[in-house]
């Protein structure tokens, strides 16, 4: 039974009027539209439009796009939902999750690494008044996942580290700090915890293997603070818990096991009878592998409104799910009962933000509040002690090496390691999103404090210079540099390995003794820094000193050149996950 009265809903008996008779005036078609979620594609009013008043939408996303165009979308949107809709955006790390000129406040491993709850609060708060200017009035966020295994790109910078009470302090700060915008909602995910497996949803099987003790002392507890502070929705992920859901159900074969979001014994059995949760819940992206590969997507939609989640998020293609939907609903394979219970959760949180109780021109606010959140200097602000917190110094062997000042150490090589861009990455360069460059960034730093910093061209990098010059690449770069020791080092005094990997494992250019990757550490002096991933001693782990930044923003470069020149004690930030990702070698 869903219980509209009590957490997180709390309405009134006038609130709850309103629901029971906006659920017995709509169609089918309203009905089954209300359980989804869609990723919008265009701006176009006509397509926007036709979403409302064809597919009845329960709620949106949608693609990057500067603050002030998101805004008419949003207005568009609200303007053609006879119920009001819920716009969510992806501001777990900071307003740019909500638009593209918002502000990036910092990510989850980089608050952690501050240990302060009140940097968690401010992304919660800074993030979403930019959010809800917009006119969004939900955040997919926070990240509750917990980053055990090093090797999980998919939240390792995401999440708030790997212990599970800072976890449940930072997640419940970030909520908090939602919550003082009025009529905004937060979807904490991805239940019931990623960080374990290796694997990434979005392209294979995700699994948690936690035990009914291991899972309630560690994602268990930190779902439940959560929901002790009402939070209003929960992302299902698409994560298998075999151990857990054998637990509930122990007739359940090997090959039944399903992920999260299409497990009655994970999503009801655990979520609502174990954790007592009331709120709403949405599934995650509906076309990652670690949902689609289980069966037909015809069965699948369904199947995750039946095993207990209340909005499936986006189409595959909107006539074909929209219609897939329906036909179940009105075949009976979605009972009425599950269909009531999904549209009161639906609508009882829409009542609890106030939606209901204001005209569609008033659900996005007027353009010039716009003025109040992009470019906010109170935001900028923020970053900055943010990144004066957070860069860690997380290995110190030579300990002679820090403070580094021009007239220890003059002459700077800084060496670029980028990761593997992949498909996406190389289209985005192609249509000129390069995203910087964190290297000359940081050259230009040092140069402005009085070092002779330069960039260093690996052989691989001259060669592709001469194939864009129209010359025939002189392969013999690549093999040509092994020679002396003393040669290779005589142009510099110390080597700043800039490791700017976001994604996956850093690629090197593997020549023949050439510098990218710092075999010379006995040579001469080298600090390696990780300005994305934090794991990157895995690949080099000889770095005698290593120190994380978490991201290459402006100003934490220049929290980075700051720590470097005054020495090992202005290192303030803690190590929020194993960066030696438990290898021997990474830490000797």
């Amino acid at each position: 039974m869903v219980d509209l009265k009590v957490r997180p809903y709390y309405l009134s008996d006038e609130d709850c009027k309103w629901v029971e008779e906006i659920i017995a005036s709509m169609s089918d078609e309203e009905k089954v539209g209300q359980l989804f979620f869609q990723l919008t594609s265009s701006h176009d009013e006509a397509h926007l439009r036709e979403l409302m008043e064809k597919y009845h939408l329960g709620g949106c996303r949608y693609n990057p796009a500067p603050g002030a165009a998101v805004q008419e979308q949003n207005r568009k949107l609200q303007k053609y939902a006879r119920i009001p809709v819920f716009i969510a955006c992806n501001t777990e790390a900071g307003g740019d999750g909500a638009c593209a000129d918002g502000t990036l406040i910092g990510s989850g491993v980089k608050i952690a690494a501050t240990d302060k709850e009140e940097y968690a609060y401010q992304l919660g708060r800074m993030a979403n008044e930019t959010a809800a200017a917009i006119g969004c009035n939900m955040a997919f966020a926070p990240v509750c996942d917990i980053a055990y295994n090093w090797q999980n790109t998919e939240i390792i910078s995401r999440a708030f580290g790997n212990d599970p009470e800072r976890v449940a302090r930072m997640s419940a700060a970030y909520l908090q700090g939602a919550h003082t915008i009025p009529g905004f909602a937060c979807a904490a995910k991805h239940f019931p915890g990623n960080g374990l497996d290796f694997r990434d949803a979005h392209i294979s099987n995700n699994v948690n293997d936690m035990d009914v003790e291991e899972w309630d002392a560690t994602y268990g507890y930190v779902y439940k603070t959560l929901i002790e502070q009402d939070l209003d929705a929960i992302m299902g992920g698409h994560i298998l818990m075999p151990k857990y859901a054998g637990a509930l159900n122990p007739d359940l074969k090997d090959e039944d096991m399903m992920p999260a979001t299409l497990s009655k014994e994970i999503m009801t059995g655990l979520l609502r009878d174990r954790l007592g949760f009331n709120g709403m819940v949405v599934t995650d992206a509906s076309h990652m592998v670690a949902m689609t590969n289980r069966m037909k997507r015809k069965d699948m939609l369904p199947l995750a409104i039946n095993a207990g989640c209340d909005m499936f998020l986006f189409f595959n293609d909107p006539e074909e799910d929209f219609h897939t939907m329906l036909d179940a609903y009105k075949k009976g394979i979605i009972s009425e009962k599950r269909m009531e219970d999904a549209l009161k959760r639906i609508l009882g949180l829409k009542a609890r933000m106030g939606l209901h109780k204001k005209n569609a021109d008033e659900l996005v606010p007027v353009p010039e509040i716009l003025n109040d959140v992009i470019g906010n200097p109170t935001y900028m602000r923020m970053q900055e002690d943010i990144s004066r917190d957070a860069v860690t110094l997380v290995k110190y062997k030579d300990k002679e090496v820090l403070p580094i000042t021009p007239d220890k150490y003059k002459r700077v090589m800084i060496v670029h390691i980028k990761g593997n861009e992949g498909s996406m990455g190389e289209l985005m360069k192609a249509m000129g999103y390069s995203g910087g460059n964190p290297a000359e960034e940081l050259r230009k730093k040092l140069v402005d404090k009085g070092f002779e910093a330069f960039i260093y061209e690996s052989p691989m990098d001259k060669m592709k210079k001469q194939i864009a010059a129209g010359e025939k690449p002189n392969i013999n770069l690549y093999f040509a540099g092994k020679n002396a020791i003393a040669d290779f080092v005589k142009d510099m005094d110390i080597v700043i390995t800039l490791c700017n990997v976001s994604s996956g494992r850093p690629s090197f250019g593997m020549s023949k003794g050439g510098g990218e990757i710092p075999w010379y550490v006995f040579e001469i002096p080298v600090v390696v820094i990780g300005c994305g991933q934090p794991t990157m001693l895995a690949d080099v782990p000889q770095a005698r000193t290593y120190i994380n930044t978490y991201d290459s923003k402006n100003s934490t470069l220049d929290a980075l050149v700051d720590k470097l020149m005054e020495g090992s004690e202005a290192f303030r930030g803690i190590d929020p996950i194993d960066s030696f990702c438990g290898l021997f070698d990474a830490r000797i």
